[in-house]
Formats: structure tokens, sequence, C-alpha cells
């Protein structure tokens, strides 16, 4: 049972920092911020869950199977994360390459303190047996000291597992398997990294977060692994039976001129080959969601739409559907999981070349952060754009990917996949190539 508590509160921006700083006690922490992003269909402005009652993690080869069971019988709010091999299905182990990030295939917390917060106030959601924290909390909430946040003058000196000549070399062999007709389209990734410790990881988050606001950010702290994510997609959301995808293909950089950004934006939406990524991954969405949708629900209502987001516009669409009464929240995400969007077409073929040629565990890279509903609402992430590390490990990574298609220039999908680590890279140092 939980005991629920709105609060008015004037000024939603000082309150929300004041909730993160005080949040990063907890051991468990997990918040979910819009930054206030127009036409993203969020009921809340930002989430933040703390200090777990139960956490729900496995490894298993039926993470996913586990999981739905769990939610049969705990109905409660899960707050939580997806790695890329959540779902895994090939019948063989998938990027199993050295892990030294160590994220779960999935991980799950029940959090006994749930702040939701809105454009005028504050729900609070805490477990029963904590409701005679409520008030020491919110007074100290409102007695945190806000810190600027530090232009974090970290100058780590990170690694690209592949130079510059190997990516390339690789985009050439993914499109030779795209001429012999084993692939439409596949989601190429590669890794930066650096074996160091990062002090202070909430830092390190408010300033991405600063620098790169997304409406699908995220900090997410497990015992000693972290996220910090700047991610601007939507992997899968519920509303009440509505289920809504919004896959990203298509990047075109801002420019500093403002006649010279929109040329930018007009020529992106025009662009044969971003489009074309684009609407063969809707399309293949598309498929995935008429094995759980309601017969004749699925729309496309935005096709290519180009986004503005701080360093790039981006190509989005958006996929609805009603969910099949039948069904559960997890049959959804075991429908479509890994997403569209991070893999290929076909998507069998997709993720055996991911594993052959790919030289990183993905793990929560190309995963996803979010949570269930106690109804079976949900919302999730795609983890992109984002900083993961492993504190136990003093490990600290980021990855970027694109869409290699039959038109795809190598050069131009090396410069694509740099632009998109532009943030991480400002955050934490500079980038050494191979």
């Amino acid at each position: 049972m939980r005991v629920k508590l709105e609060m008015e509160v004037a000024a939603i921006h000082q309150i929300k920092k004041k909730l993160l700083q005080w949040a990063d006690q907890f051991e468990e922490v997990i918040w979910l911020d819009s930054n206030a992003y127009p036409n993203i269909h969020n009921k809340y402005q930002a989430i933040l869950a703390v200090d777990a009652d139960y956490v729900f993690q496995t490894d298993s080869t039926e993470a996913l199977n586990e999981l739905k069971e769990y939610r049969k019988t705990n109905k409660d709010w899960l707050f939580g994360y997806l790695s890329y091999d959540a779902e895994n299905p090939l019948d063989k182990e998938i990027n199993k390459k050295t892990d030294y990030l160590e994220f779960s295939k999935l991980s799950f917390f029940h959090p006994s303190k749930i702040f939701f917060i809105k454009k005028d106030g504050i729900e609070l959601h805490y477990s029963s047996d904590k409701e005679n924290e409520i008030k020491s909390d919110w007074e100290a909430i409102n007695n945190v000291e806000i810190q600027d946040n530090p232009q974090a003058e970290l100058n780590l000196q990170l690694k690209a597992k592949l130079s510059k000549q190997e990516y390339l070399d690789k985009v050439r062999k993914i499109k030779a398997y795209i001429e012999k007709g084993e692939l439409i389209e596949i989601n190429f990734c590669q890794e930066f990294y650096s074996q160091t410790a990062l002090k202070h990881p909430l830092s390190v988050f408010q300033h991405l977060n600063e620098i790169s606001k997304t409406p699908f950010a995220a900090y997410l702290r497990m015992g000693d692994k972290y996220a910090l994510c700047a991610s601007p997609e939507r992997y899968l959301s519920n509303t009440n039976g509505e289920i809504k995808s919004q896959p990203i293909k298509g990047t075109a950089k801002r420019k500093n001129n403002i006649l010279e950004d929109r040329k930018a934006r007009m020529a992106l939406e025009k662009d044969e080959k971003e489009v074309l990524e684009n609407t063969i991954t809707t399309e293949m969405i598309v498929d995935e969601l008429y094995a759980i949708a309601e017969e004749g629900s699925v729309q496309v209502t935005e096709l290519s739409k180009v986004y503005t987001f701080e360093q790039v516009h981006q190509l989005i669409s958006t996929i609805i559907c009603q969910l099949n009464p039948e069904l559960d929240a997890v049959d959804v995400i075991k429908a479509t999981y890994p997403m569209g969007s991070m893999t290929g077409i076909p998507k069998m073929n997709s993720l055996a070349i991911i594993d052959e040629i790919e030289n990183f565990h993905r793990g929560l890279y190309s995963g996803s952060i979010g949570y269930f509903a106690p109804n079976g609402d949900f919302d999730f992430n795609v983890v992109i754009r984002s900083i993961l590390y492993n504190a136990t490990n003093n490990y600290v990574s980021f990855a970027s990917g694109g869409a290699i298609t039959a038109l795809s220039d190598p050069e131009k999908e090396y410069e694509e996949s740099m632009l998109k680590v532009q943030a991480m890279a400002e955050v934490l140092g500079s980038i050494v190539e191979k």
C-alpha cells in the first residue's frame, strides 16, 4: 500500500534540482526528466524513484518471462532497466564480448519513495511503512542548498575501440551483406571508454543534461552501476492500453546561424537515405505491433517528422495501437525487443551480424530505462547518448551508432557517429583515436 500526498510548488525548476541532489544519498535512484520538451506525450515533467523496498534482478536467458511472472503477483510500481540482451531471439548468446560494465540483463526495484513532478506541484507516493518520513524528507529537500552544476573539469582520455579505418572497413563489410540480400538495414555501433574513476557521477549527469537537454533524459544508480542518459528517443509507452513507439532514424547537425540551421532541417526532411532509414524501421515496428494489437488499431501518426534538439535535428516517427486486452504489458516488450531502431531488418540477421561485427558488449547501451505502473502502464526510453559507469571496475563507457543501408557512405557514417558522441565527449574530456 502507498500513501499519496500532493504538494504545491511555485518554483518547479528549483525543486527539481533540490530533489536530485537529495536523492544522491540512496543506493537505488532513477530520475526520468522530459526537460519540459513539448509534444512528447508525457503526463509528468519528471519522476524520481528512490530507496528500494525490493530489487528484482536476473541474468537468466528467460529474463522477460521471469519479469512477466514476477509482475503477476507484484503489482506495485517498478522502476529499472532492460539491457540490450534482455530478450534474445537467437539460439546462441549474443554480444558476449568482455563485459566491463556488468549491468544485469534486467534490474528493477520497488521504490519506497516516488515523486511525480508536474507543472505546478509534486505528487508524493510513499510506501505505507515510510509514511512517518514524509514530513522530514520534504523539509530536508526544501533545505537543500543548490550547488551550481560544475562544468565538470574532467580531462579523461577516452579511447575509441575502433580506429577510423576499422570503422570504415566494417561499414563496407556490412554493405557487402546488404548487396548479398542478407540485410536491408542495420544499426552498427562503436564504443569509447576510459578506465578511470568518476568521483561525482551525478555532477557529470547534471552537466550533460545542461548542454544536451532531451525529452527522455535519465539518471540511474543501482549500487555501483550508473547510467547518465541524455536520450532523445522513446522506445515504448503504454497509457491505458494505447501503445506508442517513437523510433529515431535520420540525423543532421545543428548550425549556429539561424538560416543555415533551417536549411539543415529542411535538407534532412528531404534526404532520401535518412528518410528511407526511418521508413523501413517504422515498417518493421508496425509489423511487430500487429502481434500484440487489437485488430485494425495500428496507425502511423507521424512519419519521418523532424524534431529539433540541442546538437542535432532528428527524424522521428510515431506509431500507436491499442493493446490486445488478453496480453500483458511485458508481452509488448517481448514482441518488439531489442527495439527496431537499434537492430535492423531483418531483425534476426541483424542481431547475428551485429554480434559478429561489433567489438564490444552493448549491455545497457541500446537497452532501456523506465517503469511499470501498478495498472500495467509503462514508459521506456532508448539508452543512447548515454555515459555508463561501473564504480567498482572504474570503467566509463559511451557508444554511438547509426543505420547502415545500401545508400550509406562510410565516411559520412563515421562523421555522424562522431557527431552523436559530441556531448558526452565534451563532458568527460577528449577522444583519442585508436
